[in-house]
């Protein structure tokens, strides 16, 4: 399953060509061009008919992970998170640390070590390291280097009422719908675009949008989903398995209300359950889309991923399947004079 490949490839903030690479050669028998530019995202032109609008469709490939900060004398790991992640997520969590995946182990002071104030407050990613079985600096500095990239070791796994369970959800998911959408023909040109460098600043969509300059844009995403124990319904942000989430405004973006329209009539024509997103935090590429050169239209689809940002992010198999119906019967429907709305 592509998902699935997707998924349990390495591609950290700033490192992912593995991705990159995978995606390059699935999607090329789909699409008339590909461009790879300097700062590492992946474009993809699908040629439409003249006159219709051009839209852009971006994913993130990278995933948030760690990078080796120092090794200490007794051969043990100290690490940097990159992108934004819960310290408590950390400890205990199997690891693969450079070009070579040197696996290991984020380990910690046993409980018994440790005094009672100590024992009532989570540890901080700064008390943690990482094993890999090393006895002294000098040996593990001949498997790993400072600045190595650090991802999580997570199996994709169906379980449940249909769910699946894999790190990188966010925004692999979104990757792959893309992926599946170039395997059609539309009227309007689709410029994919495999950014990089999302889930540190929004970096890589916003250099591409300004080369490519769409009429419009749409972003594929995994976003928050709370619906769990002891949290209040309205703070939900969203449920699984109620459909694909639609936004109307985040922490980086009001989206564009006619895009919005357009993608609740199809939802409603064609009977595809949805749900708007109900909390503002957070953000996606949409927040870097959006505001590039004289403005562009702007919205995002995004799947509900539990436990996002960690190593076991769950979605539900139907929200990711109705968010590519809904992105394709959106496409089929744009028409020529939707330049001009």
């Amino acid at each position: 399953m592509l998902l699935k490949k997707l998924c349990e490839l390495s591609g950290v903030s700033g490192n992912e060509k593995e991705v990159r690479d995978f995606i390059y050669e699935e999607i090329k028998p789909y699409v008339d061009e590909i461009k790879i530019d300097f700062l590492g995202n992946l474009i993809a032109i699908k040629k439409g008919k003249e006159n219709y609008p051009s839209i852009m469709l971006s994913a993130h490939m990278d995933e948030v992970g760690m990078m080796v900060k120092a090794i200490d004398e007794n051969g043990f790991i100290k690490f940097l998170p990159v992108g934004g992640m819960d310290d408590r997520i950390f400890v205990s969590k199997v690891v693969e640390i450079g070009k070579n995946k040197i696996k290991g182990v984020i380990g910690a002071k046993a409980i018994h070590l440790q005094e009672p104030e100590e024992r009532k407050k989570a540890l901080k990613y700064k008390e943690l390291y990482i094993d890999i079985g090393a006895s002294s600096k000098e040996e593990a500095e001949k498997l790993v280097s400072r600045g190595d990239y650090i991802h999580f070791v997570s199996n994709y796994t169906e379980f449940g009422n249909h769910l699946i369970k894999a790190k990188a959800l966010d925004d692999r998911a979104g990757c792959a719908m893309i992926m599946e959408i170039l395997k059609n023909e539309y009227n309007s040109t689709i410029y994919a675009v495999f950014s990089v460098q999302e889930e540190v600043g929004l970096r890589g969509a916003g250099v591409a949008a300004y080369r490519l300059n769409p009429d419009m844009a749409l972003v594929l995403e995994g976003t928050t989903c709370y619906d769990v124990t002891d949290i209040d319904e309205p703070d939900f942000a969203t449920r699984l398995g109620a459909g694909p989430a639609i936004s109307l405004v985040d922490s980086g973006s009001y989206f564009d209300k006619n895009i919005i329209k357009k993608l609740l009539q199809i939802a409603k024509d064609h009977k595809i359950n949805i749900q708007f997103k109900q909390t503002t935090k957070g953000g996606n590429d949409a927040g870097r889309i959006h505001l590039t050169r004289n403005g562009i239209p702007t919205s995002a689809i995004s799947v509900p991923c539990r436990y996002l940002h960690s190593p076991i992010s769950v979605i539900h198999k139907e929200d990711f399947e109705n968010a590519i119906k809904l992105v394709a019967l959106f496409l089929e429907s744009v028409k020529k004079e939707d330049n001009n709305e």
